[in-house]
């Protein structure tokens, strides 16, 4: 940085008087960031590139879009919102579960789920990794043969839907994240995105600040 070689950790430097190179090449901070969602279908992995040669987010992103990044990840098998950007500050703060940012979604689940398994998502149940509750849980409707239900969590655990149905006794069979912070699908349809709005990018950053102050169970 400026001619001097920086090997410590958190260095600030401001882009409009410090000079950053990297193995001798000048680094320039972006000017702007990009802010999309995506509906992602179902068998498509939430990585830019996979050794096994499935479907990724990347083929779903048109080349004049750019490089930007998948906010966490969805499941193979699930669908639904994704949000995707190349301002790395904030899809930490996104993911990160201490900024507790609210992610909904609605899983068809087995069986015909009654009022206690829905009290035991929203008051908690014990997974190999601690214990995992849903900020809120509602039954939309069922069949005789399953059920489906809206769920809305805080810390975005890996498989965590999947793990907190099955400890309360019915496994998903299908999951779809409907929202992410408040950013929902309206205007697009699986497989397609959206550049997000100005009001909806303002979202983003109010829901990690909300979420940051919300106390914990």
């Amino acid at each position: 940085m400026d001619g001097r070689v920086v090997t410590e950790m958190g260095v600030l430097i401001d882009p409009a008087a410090n000079q950053v190179k990297v193995d001798g090449r000048l680094v320039q901070a972006p000017e702007s960031f990009s802010y999309y969602v995506l509906d992602k279908p179902r068998h498509v992995v939430c990585t830019l590139a996979d050794p096994q040669g499935r479907a990724t987010v990347r083929d779903l992103i048109p080349a004049e879009v750019g490089r930007v990044y998948p906010v966490g990840r969805l499941d193979y098998d699930a669908e639904g919102v994704l949000l995707l950007t190349d301002d790395g500050d904030l899809a930490h703060q996104l993911m990160h579960p201490r900024f507790g940012v609210e992610r909904t979604y609605h899983a068809k689940v087995k069986g015909r789920i009654e009022d206690r398994a829905l009290e035991r998502l929203r008051t908690g149940v014990y997974l190999e990794d601690g214990r995992a509750q849903a900020e809120d849980v509602r039954f939309l409707r069922r069949t005789s043969e399953n059920s489906w239900i809206t769920l809305t969590l805080r810390e975005g655990r890996q498989h965590e839907v999947k793990r907190m149905c099955l400890a309360a006794g019915h496994p998903v069979q299908k999951l779809r994240r409907v929202s992410y912070a408040g950013i929902g699908l309206a205007g697009i349809s699986p497989g397609e995105l959206r550049r997000l709005t100005s009001p909806e990018i303002a979202q983003l950053r109010r829901a990690v600040r909300e979420g940051a102050g919300k106390p914990r169970a």
